[in-house]
């Protein structure tokens, strides 16, 4: 049960967009940009940094929610995400991604911990400057929904089917709005 009267039975995020739409609709616009825009990162690839970030944060909402959206997305390559989430060094994707996953965990923690090192590193494995900052801009808003989320002890399905359910609609809807709220 949520810590405050959410007056709905949504989970997660979506409970706190229709407790506060003026607020929401802002939230909802962020996140498609980052993980819908314009950007040389596939929407996989963000998916799975907004995953990894969420499950460093215990947040399980978000962290289930977003590997489900990302296994949707990588397809055929969809056993990457939960070796990814657990432990990006020892999983099989690319060196580039375990390089932004390695700055978005420092971001998470504390973005002062992000070292010109590790920049210089990830440009090495083939990173560019906005591959890098939408990496930092992902984990750092992922962190704040995160604590959002769990802040507010919003709703956390347990089973896998409600997950999947959600990265589908992560997928289709493109984190559009709900129209049924003004």
């Amino acid at each position: 049960m949520a810590h405050i009267n959410l007056q709905n039975l949504e989970p997660g995020i979506r409970s706190l967009v229709l407790y506060r739409p003026e607020t929401g609709k802002y939230l909802y616009d962020l996140v498609a940009v980052l993980l819908r825009g314009k950007s040389s990162l596939s929407t996989a690839e963000r998916e799975l940094i907004a995953a990894y970030v969420s499950e460093r944060n215990n947040c399980n909402f978000c962290a289930k929610s977003h590997s489900a959206a990302a296994q949707l997305l990588y397809g055929e390559e969809a056993h990457l995400v939960a070796d990814s989430v657990t432990d990006p060094q020892k999983s099989a994707i690319s060196e580039k991604m375990k390089t932004l996953l390695n700055i978005a965990g420092k971001v998470q923690i504390n973005g002062k911990n992000v070292s010109q090192a590790d920049v210089e590193s990830a440009k090495n494995a083939g990173a560019n400057e906005g591959e890098i900052h939408d990496t930092v801009l992902i984990s750092a808003t992922f962190s704040m929904f995160n604590r959002y989320v769990d802040g507010l002890n919003t709703l956390t399905p347990t089973d896998d089917e409600s997950y999947k359910k959600m990265g589908e609609m992560m997928v289709t809807n493109n984190y559009s709005f709900p129209k049924n709220i003004k």
